[in-house]
């Protein structure tokens, strides 16, 4: 990719090796500093990354480099080699100490390094076409609402990790290859922890359908242990041989960029859809969802057919579950459906040229998806209760809403 700007390496005055690693990659220039001199050299040098030897410094000196680089904008990139537990949220993690030195010819960190920097020109893209400006940064993610794991895994690590993972973001839990493929497949996924319970072969053949795949080749991908010696062209790639909290610990960054990036891309398709897309769930806005279905009732009925809505209630204590279920929804719905996420904690969407029968079929596959995820400590699910209506001749949208509002309070009772 197109070069963005300096590559900021901090270490002490001995030179990194990895250093050596971008001078043949060729990411030029790269400015090196000590780090008693970082913060002067990332308000003079404008990084575009920054690359950290951590073995040089403690914990005192990586909190301090990451608020630094924390309020830059647009997102600039704080790659942390072989740092040491904790270290701050908005610092990559990268660990030299690895089987997979090499992924497909290229160099594991170069990749690590060009793919944040996607993520950075995507941020720099949307700053500049978001009118009027409003401040949005990788802070602004809480994986605890934004993000979405997939843990794939058998065994008794399974429990274990599930909990430390859900405490800080939604986990979808899959206890077999084929189960995550489905998940992939039909959800919007930040990451993946690959935990025990399959052979090297297994591992082997899902990791390198996942490179094989540019939808999934950015994915956060941890793997917890396991001797793979192939190359993978993930850049995204850990293999963790720790606990749970260790294994959480240095997925949760990478997830938590992968979420951002995310949130950039639908705010992009908000952008160009005039603002009438809702950024953070990919469904329409409530003001533009209430015009379009008063819009479709009224050709409907000008025109005959069929015109169905479903609505979907999630748990009002976890609101987590909305947005999830919406987004859900906004990646599987049909190209002529549309919806919206509601004040009430539901999410209402519009079947069109379709009867009340198919609509609960829709319906049901829709709620069959959002099922298997769960959020937080008390592992609350969010499927939802759902309630469908048709339209009937004489029907305004205020009376269709009224019956699908009655319909759910029975369903409620």
């Amino acid at each position: 990719m197109s070069q963005q700007g300096p590559i900021l390496v901090v270490s002490t005055a001995r030179r990194p090796s990895f250093a050596a690693t971008l001078d043949i990659a060729g990411l030029f220039p790269v400015v090196e500093t000590e780090w008693t001199a970082a913060a002067r050299a990332v308000e003079q040098v404008q990084p575009a990354a920054v690359l950290a030897a951590t073995t040089d410094t403690d914990e005192a000196g990586l909190a301090e480099l990451a608020a630094q680089v924390a309020a830059r904008q647009p997102y600039l990139p704080l790659i942390a080699v072989d740092p040491q537990l904790p270290f701050p949220d908005n610092v990559v993690p990268f660990f030299q100490n690895q089987v997979l030195q090499t992924q497909g010819g290229t160099n594991r960190l170069v990749a690590r390094l060009n793919a944040a920097l996607r993520v950075r020109s995507l941020h720099a893209t949307v700053m500049r076409r978001l009118v009027p400006s409003a401040p949005m940064a990788l802070s602004h993610i809480d994986p605890a609402h934004d993000a979405t794991v997939l843990l794939v895994g058998r065994g008794g690590a399974y429990p274990t990790l599930s909990v430390a993972l859900g405490e800080r973001t939604g986990v979808v839990g899959a206890l077999s290859i084929e189960a995550a493929a489905k998940h992939l497949n039909v959800r919007d996924i930040d990451g993946i922890v690959l935990g025990e319970g399959f052979s090297l072969r297994v591992i082997d053949a899902f990791l390198t359908v996942l490179t094989e795949d540019a939808r999934f080749r950015n994915l956060p991908i941890v793997v917890t242990g396991g001797d793979l010696a192939p190359a993978y062209d993930l850049p995204n790639l850990e293999i963790i041989a720790g606990d749970a909290a260790q294994v959480a610990a240095t997925a949760l960054p990478l997830i938590r960029q992968h979420a951002f990036e995310a949130h950039l891309s639908r705010t992009l398709k908000a952008i160009d859809a005039d603002g009438l897309i809702d950024a953070r769930t990919g469904l329409l806005t409530p003001e533009a969802f209430e015009r379009d279905f008063a819009s479709a009732i009224y050709h409907t009925q000008q025109r005959g057919g069929g015109l169905s809505v479903a609505r979907f209630a999630f748990d009002p204590e976890h609101p987590r579950a909305q947005f999830d279920g919406a987004r859900i929804i906004s990646r599987l719905m049909r190209q002529m459906d549309f919806g919206a996420a509601q004040q009430d904690g539901s999410v209402v969407v519009v079947f069109a040229e379709t009867d009340l029968k198919t609509a609960h079929a829709i319906a049901r596959r829709l709620s069959s998806v959002m099922r298997h995820t769960s959020h937080g400590k008390r592992d609350a699910r969010s499927e939802p209760v759902v309630t469908v209506a048709t339209l009937l001749p004489q029907d305004s949208a205020k009376s269709l809403r009224s019956r699908l509002q009655e319909e759910a309070q029975r369903a409620a009772s």
